[in-house]
């Protein structure tokens, strides 16, 4: 009857450049300053994840009261299931509000592809080609990951309005319990490639600008 829970994501280093030289073609530079707002409109997304962290520990915590009180304590296991109910709607808003950011800053970094497209120099073009490609999977990536741990909740709601049944069985609970937990395996699984994809594209782009000559 345990339901898994792991969703900690990676985020976009921020690079704090000092000044760009006499080197760096336009272009180039074009590139670093939409990069640099990319990682800016990404600090939405970074300020929800110790908050989301925070009520996924809370939920679990009633989940556990919940299981350890037992079927016949119906009453109070209603109570601690719209609790629960109300952690996980939380939940949901903050995941919004993470891919809403991220939406915005898949746009900004769209700005990109037109200004590779005009670099001179072969070999930092096909770095930049690279880099966005990695991104753009970074972006697909993430939608894929709001999709599922969204129906993680969905599923974890049905899951609390069944315990509020009293003539629930424990065979519908616990099969109910195992399609969550099939689902939050595919969280992971999803969450483990974001976050690879973000340590790639941060060693591209870190990449990119020490070739491009931003110091």
């Amino acid at each position: 009857m345990k339901k898994k829970r792991v969703f900690i994501i990676g985020l976009l280093s921020i690079m704090t450049i000092l000044f760009l030289s006499g080197c760096s073609q336009p272009e180039e530079e074009k590139i670093y300053e939409t990069l640099e707002a990319v990682v800016q409109l990404e600090k939405g997304f970074e300020k929800q994840q110790e908050p989301l962290v925070q009520l996924e520990e809370e939920e679990k915590a009633i989940y556990e009261k919940i299981l350890n009180l037992g079927l016949k304590e119906i009453e109070e296991i209603q109570k601690l299931s719209d609790d629960a109910i109300a952690l996980s709607e939380q939940r949901q808003g903050l995941i919004d509000l993470e891919r809403e950011s991220i939406v915005k800053a898949e746009k900004e970094f769209e700005k990109i592809k037109e200004k590779m497209n005009n670099i001179d120099e072969e070999g930092l073009k096909k770095l930049a080609s690279e880099l966005y490609v990695v991104m753009k999977d970074r972006y697909e990536s993430h939608a894929k990951l709001y999709e599922q741990y969204s129906l993680g909740i969905k599923q974890d709601q049905e899951l609390y309005h069944m315990l509020k049944d009293e003539n629930v069985s424990l065979e519908e609970l616990k099969d109910k319990v195992d399609k969550i937990n099939k689902v939050y395996e595919e969280v992971y699984s999803l969450n483990e490639r974001f976050n690879d994809l973000t340590q790639q594209y941060n060693d591209l782009k870190i990449k990119f600008y020490k070739e491009s000559g931003l110091n």
